[in-house]
């Protein structure tokens, strides 16, 4: 007879989005407008990305799909350019500040095409509303006041997105990291 222990390997799961990899220079601008804004969180250089489909966690069968499905989805290269600040709360408590990008028709319908590969690997549909951002920090509940942020004017920046990654995010001591698992 075997001892009480457990001998099923614990089941690894792998916590998953859909991400645009944003250039050097769009990066610079982005790092250059970070700041003034107490208890703020702000994201490293390696964190700043344009999120078109968070997944969450996922087992390995299912991560394996949903990368054999992303490599299905296919569109013209777009061109975009970082908009205007802005923030996003929970119950009245602001959060997240976040950079905007426009136009914002043709990254919403390169957003629809994952969904649809997604959904077809029985990932349910996201049911909030996809607006286009690029998150610069995250908030505490004691953070200052943010009205500096959001009254900012970046410099006119536009760049071309020729694809898109989908990303593993890990939680260490300093935050999320995130790591490409596959470019498309």
């Amino acid at each position: 007879r075997r001892s009480g222990r457990n001998n099923r390997r614990a089941k690894v799961m792998h916590r998953l989005f859909v991400a645009l990899e944003l250039p050097v220079a769009v990066r610079d601008v982005l790092l250059a407008a970070m700041g003034g804004v107490a208890g703020a969180r702000w994201q490293t250089d390696d964190q700043l990305h344009l999120t078109l489909r968070f997944i969450g966690e996922v087992d390995r069968h299912t991560a394996q799909d949903i990368a054999a499905a992303l490599g299905r989805v296919h569109g013209a290269p777009i061109t975009l350019a970082l908009g205007a600040p802005g923030s996003f709360d929970t119950r009245g408590i602001t959060d997240n500040l976040w950079i905007g990008v426009t136009p914002q028709d043709a990254i919403k319908a390169l957003n629809q095409r994952i969904e649809q590969a997604l959904a077809r690997v029985g990932i349910a549909p996201e049911t909030r509303a996809f607006l286009p951002h690029i998150t610069l920090a995250r908030l505490n509940r004691n953070a200052g006041a943010i009205d500096g942020f959001l009254a900012r004017t970046l410099p006119a920046t536009t760049f071309e997105v020729a694809g898109f990654a989908l990303y593993e995010s890990t939680v260490g001591g300093g935050g999320s990291n995130y790591e490409i698992v596959e470019r498309y």
